[in-house]
């Protein structure tokens, strides 16, 4: 593997939900590209994935580790371990120098954790690009912690340690909103002001970014950045709330007893919460909901969720939930097949019955636009353009609200998986080679 190369560099977008490699392209000098960084299995040949769920699954039975769908795989099928999601949550805080169980009486560091899904993506890159990469440029929020700058400090200095510790020899940030304007920012020919909405799996983040073409070349951005804001509101939610409204109503939720009564709603929020799901199948949890058989009155619906319960259908179902929350973004309807529940077992959804159902949560998220643009002590008629990037901006209803409150803004839609990857690439590219 060679190295004291100017293309030893690369740039990570470590998200909340989802990561992004990106580094130098070797057929096509001055461009980048992104590492493909997992493969699964695909009906001719290999699926190639350039994202990656933060994710890693401590295997305690074999002491291994399994990173993004492999570690969610392994976690679903019921190996006994520890998976730890969302793990940039825990830069800023105290636990980021504690440890934790991961089962079988085994331990790890909360930075072993972060430092070893870094190393990870690091590993994965240097294969492909056949180049050690010795210098990164990892994206950073706004704030990892709001209202605190020393907790804030604090977290950077923990990633960058992190970094350094796995290898990377020169390591710099920027932010993921500037990241995402960069794209934009490089087509235009006068000053611009952007709400850069950024909404993925786990949170709606807004920024207010000040573009214009004289700035582009700059490394120093923190000065244009007039304002932030974010709600922890997006994907995962929507997930849920399809699922809740749609498909738990099947098995029960929402249904009433002999006596008029309703029945119990919680196994059903637990059995739509995809980090909660396992605590169903918990054999105390199991006698409960046995003992709860003559509160329903449709006793059809019963047997279907003591059927999902006892097949432990929990994540097989909310994976339905989610495609069909991508299928109605991408076609307007989904067919959602519930043949492993019950033969010919199925849900039409419509785009209307979506946008019901996250009504409120669109609320909330749109809502959070308008306080990021007070906050940076401008008026709606100010933004000149929205860039939307992030998953969950694929949702057409979702970005016509928020388009809908800065109605005289061009609309402007980056790679919603890419664009804040590809942004720190061009940073970094920039800055290193």
């Amino acid at each position: 593997m060679r190295s004291n190369s100017p293309n030893d560099f690369c740039a990570i977008d470590f998200g909340t939900s989802n990561s992004a490699l990106a580094l130098p392209d070797h057929t096509a000098a001055g461009h980048l590209r992104l590492a493909i960084l997992e493969e699964g299995a695909g009906q001719s040949s290999p699926a190639l994935f350039r994202t990656l769920p933060t994710a890693v699954f401590y295997n305690a039975e074999d002491s291994t580790r399994a990173y993004g769908r492999e570690a969610i795989a392994a976690y679903v099928d019921g190996y006994d371990g520890r998976l730890m999601r969302s793990m940039k949550s825990i830069l800023g805080s105290d636990l980021i120098e504690q440890t934790t169980d991961i089962g079988l009486g085994l331990t790890v560091k909360y930075v072993d954790v972060v430092g070893g899904f870094l190393k990870h993506l690091k590993t994965v890159a240097e294969r492909q690009h056949l180049h050690k990469l010795a210098r990164v440029v990892i994206g950073r929020p706004v704030f990892f912690v709001d209202d605190n700058p020393v907790r804030d400090l604090k977290a950077q200095n923990a990633l960058e340690s992190a970094a350094h510790a796995i290898g990377f020899e020169e390591v710099a940030f920027q932010y993921e909103p500037i990241a995402a304007a960069l794209d934009y920012e490089s087509r235009i020919s006068t000053e611009k002001m952007v709400l850069v909405a950024d909404i993925g799996g786990g949170t709606s983040d807004f920024s207010i970014v000040r573009t214009s073409p004289a700035r582009h070349s700059k490394s120093e951005r923190a000065g244009d950045i007039l304002g932030n804001f974010g709600v922890h509101i997006a994907g995962t939610d929507f997930d849920r709330a399809v699922n809740l409204s749609s498909i738990m109503p099947l098995l029960g939720l929402g249904s009433q007893g002999p006596d008029g009564k309703w029945v119990p709603g919680s196994v059903y929020f637990d059995l739509a919460t995809w980090h909660l799901i396992n605590t169903v199948y918990g054999a105390n949890r199991m006698i409960e909901l046995r003992q709860m058989a003559s509160m329903y009155a449709d006793k059809i619906k019963y047997r279907r969720l003591i059927r999902v319960i006892s097949h432990r259908l929990g994540h097989h179902l909310a994976a339905k939930a989610e495609a069909a929350k991508i299928a109605v973004s991408l076609h307007d309807a989904a067919h959602i097949d519930l043949a492993a529940v019950e033969h010919a077992l199925h849900v039409n959804l419509s785009v209307s019955d979506v946008f019901a159902s996250l009504n409120d949560h669109v609320h909330k998220i749109v809502a959070a636009a308008k306080v990021t643009v007070q906050q940076a002590g401008l008026k709606p008629s100010q933004i000149d353009a929205l860039y939307f990037t992030g998953g969950s901006t694929g949702l057409s209803f979702l970005s016509e609200r928020i388009g809908e409150a800065f109605h005289q803004a061009e609309r402007v839609f980056g790679d919603r998986f890419a664009s804040v990857a590809m942004g720190l690439g061009i940073y970094a590219q920039r800055r290193f080679a």
